[in-house]
């Protein structure tokens, strides 16, 4: 397994929530917006700003099958991106509960 896969699966594993962006992104910026208004507690890595965020964006690319950004884990489970966390947003609080992230 590479360097950056598992850094990516550490990340995951060991985050109630995580949120793989770029400080960037709008998309990633409604995102956790989403979940600092929620009170949730999420761990963010900005792949734009580390030296292995292409690495990282690649490996979750073989992980999941998403390239895109905001790459979102609630509980150690894929939920998808922005638009899938902003469809959820009616199970977000339960989701987050049952991870323990509020």
């Amino acid at each position: 397994m590479s360097a950056a896969k598992t850094k990516a699966q550490n990340i995951i594993d060991e985050n109630a929530v995580a949120v793989f962006s770029k400080s960037y992104c709008p998309y990633c910026k409604a995102t956790k917006q989403l979940l600092n208004d929620m009170g949730a507690k999420f761990y963010a890595i900005e792949l734009d700003q580390v030296d292995d965020g292409a690495d990282i964006q690649a490996a979750l690319k073989e992980i999941n099958g998403q390239t895109s950004v905001p790459n979102i884990y609630i509980k150690q489970q894929h939920i998808g991106g922005n638009s899938d966390l902003q469809a959820a947003k009616g199970k977000l609080p339960e989701l987050l509960k049952d991870a323990g992230a509020v």
